[in-house]
């Protein structure tokens, strides 16, 4: 994949990550529940990536940018930084292409994650919980070794992988008012971005964030890129500040971003669970309680909501007391 990696990727080329992936990725399925749809009044669709390999849409990117580097430079091995999907995602990526992944992971970091990363054959290197201390462990071994780094989201290859989850919805609903889809990096919002408004220019696209992790909305009404304020949201997932790639994409042509409440985001994690029967991360139900609080005026609308993954600390269920 001949892209510079300063470099917004096209619909072109999510079409060509789309072909790339396939005989890797899950083509993950398309769910309604009537209770949201009653609750609601719209016709909610949930494209289910928590089915997706690794239990998330992370695979997507990963997959892609793997695929598409040479592997002069994958052979002297990859490294990422990542809180979790992506970790896993790069991981098993890399045992796939046979090259040796290591991962630099917060402490404060999912021990299901952490154990799945090193179940797909990684190694780790655990680092404070701030962005500079992950860049800083992940340039450290890079000098080390000379290893690919990839992105966790500011990478137009990743940035297109993650695009092909909004691609199959619409092809699955082509007629979508709009799509909802959580905002952690950007990497995913700037990849259903891109799809959605070349497939279907006249649709909405927003992005959902925690209220405690609100770089993003913050980012979009200053018309810079805002630092991370805090790390405690239980959307472990979506702790991350924005990339220049991905926050030039959102100020192009996201619609419109919503935050919500810690008691929000576990309110309908649970009610997803009890009522749809699929395990979600918190992450995933942070555009669910957008749609189901945020967002007003919805009756009669078709609103997809991409289900970013399904990796739960079975252990620390955050209803469990």
């Amino acid at each position: 994949m001949n892209q510079s990696k300063d470099s917004i990727p096209t619909f072109t080329q999510i079409r060509m990550a789309a072909k790339r992936i396939a005989p890797f990725a899950h083509r993950t399925p398309v769910m309604q529940s009537y209770w949201y749809n009653q609750i609601t009044g719209a016709a909610l669709f949930f494209k289910c990536e928590n089915f997706q390999k690794v239990g998330a849409f992370k695979f997507r990117g990963a997959c892609n940018a793997i695929l598409s580097a040479l592997p002069e430079q994958a052979e002297r091995g990859i490294v990422t930084h990542s809180s979790g999907n992506h970790a896993q995602a790069v991981a098993l990526a890399s045992r796939m292409s046979g090259y040796k992944a290591t991962i630099v992971m917060p402490r404060n970091a999912p021990k299901v994650k952490t154990d799945a990363v090193r179940g797909y054959g990684a190694d780790i290197i655990f680092c404070e919980p701030t962005i500079e201390a992950r860049q800083h462990a992940a340039d450290e071994i890079i000098r080390k070794s000379g290893a690919l780094f990839i992105h966790p989201y500011n990478d137009p290859a990743v940035i297109a992988g993650q695009g092909t989850a909004a691609m199959e919805l619409l092809e699955e609903v082509p007629d979508l008012d709009l799509i909802v889809a959580p905002v952690g990096g950007g990497g995913l919002i700037s990849g259903t971005l891109i799809a959605a408004k070349s497939m279907s220019p006249a649709i909405r696209v927003i992005g959902a964030e925690p209220e405690l992790a609100d770089d993003a909305y913050r980012s979009i009404h200053a018309g810079t890129i805002q630092p991370v304020l805090r790390t405690d949201t239980i959307a472990d997932g979506l702790r991350t500040s924005l990339g220049e790639l991905t926050f030039s994409v959102m100020q192009t042509y996201l619609d419109d971003l919503l935050t919500v409440s810690e008691e929000a985001i576990v309110n309908h994690m649970r009610t997803v669970w009890e009522r749809m029967k699929i395990i979600i991360e918190p992450s995933c139900a942070v555009p669910v309680a957008a749609v189901a609080e945020k967002m007003g005026k919805i009756a009669g609308k078709k609103i997809g909501i991409i289900i970013t993954g399904g990796n739960v600390d079975l252990d620390h269920l955050p209803w469990s007391k």
